[in-house]
């Protein structure tokens, strides 16, 4: 493809990293340029080039700086299991995702994940807006994912009452179709925030068993925290899902950051918000709880791409505490 990536912005990774804009060997010849450059102009300044030497000598290395410089496509060569990747395109780029059409801002941002269970690759196929193609093979990283053992939960809440299955059911399913929202807002590209500050009790991916029988692998992060802690919105966005009593996740928050992006927030003992309002970085959203399937007071962090789910601690601007 002879899209020049050299003239766009470095693309982000999961964790905020950035992708190179290219390579070293073009790095050490715009070095030896810019010396060559310096040296014919120390030379003119001595006198020991002749008029005509000296001008022609500044113009080859004048031709030879401005070539373009062989550039890295602005997308990483891998992604860990659980990242998030941010990148940027040529405005008017078209992307697909492994066969399916993702969203490209139009400043050309594109943001795509890789799932817990994700093995790869990750097939990109992109269109230049001259109409050119290329396709590309991000590679998934593997995790180890450790056994979580959770004993001590309702029995009614790992193994329902066929009487609930209905109700279980009719709450995922509202769930789902929120985290469906996929709109131009690009709240994501601000740094990540904790939401609240704690120890992590329970860490995505982790496969979990409650009361003895295997069950989900955690979808989220575990943040122990005292019954009534602020939640703070991690990022900018809008509320696409406030409710107080889910059967298994209590009181529940979804907030969307755009391009498919969401932040959901399980086991609240209060919301401060509602359903279609915007909230900034760093507003109160609701308090932490026990509610639903839970054991004792934390917050449950959870971040999705559309339907993949994420994990946060991956996310820009996060790190361990």
């Amino acid at each position: 493809m002879s899209t020049d990536w050299l003239r766009m912005p470095a693309g982000l990774v999961s964790g905020g990293q950035r992708c190179c804009a290219g390579s070293r060997d073009g790095q050490r010849a715009v070095e030896s340029m810019n010396r060559t450059l310096a040296d014919a102009c120390a030379a003119r300044r001595s006198s020991w080039l002749s008029d005509h030497a000296a001008s022609m000598l500044l113009a080859l290395c004048a031709a030879i700086w401005a070539a373009p410089v062989p550039a890295a496509p602005p997308w990483p060569s891998s992604v860990t299991q659980g990242g998030l990747v941010i990148i940027n395109l040529p405005a008017g780029t078209t992307l697909r995702v492994d066969g399916s059409p993702v969203r490209v801002g139009t400043d050309g941002v594109a943001v795509f994940g890789a799932g817990r269970d994700a093995t790869g690759p990750v097939v990109l196929e992109v269109t230049a807006p001259d109409g050119q193609r290329e396709s590309a093979s991000i590679m998934v990283t593997p995790r180890h994912w450790p056994i979580e053992r959770i004993d001590g939960v309702p029995p009614k809440t790992v193994n329902p009452p066929p009487a609930l299955a209905a109700r279980i059911q009719r709450e995922q399913a509202a769930v789902t179709t929120a985290r469906r929202r996929n709109d131009a807002r690009e709240d994501f590209l601000q740094h990540f925030i904790w939401p609240v500050r704690g120890r992590i009790s329970g860490r995505f991916g982790n496969q979990r068993i409650y009361n003895g029988e295997p069950r989900a692998p955690h979808s989220g992060m575990d943040i122990a925290v005292p019954v009534g802690t602020p939640v703070h919105a991690p990022a900018a966005g809008i509320i696409t899902f406030a409710q107080p009593d889910l059967y298994l996740t209590g009181g529940t928050v979804l907030l969307d950051h755009g391009f498919g992006l969401s932040s959901n927030f399980l086991h609240l003992s209060e919301l401060d918000v509602q359903v279609g309002e915007r909230v900034r970085q760093g507003q109160v959203i609701g308090r932490s709880g026990m509610t639903g399937r839970a054991t004792g007071p934390h917050l449950h962090w959870g971040f999705n791409w559309l339907g993949v789910r994420l994990d946060p601690l991956l996310l820009p601007g996060i790190t361990t505490p």
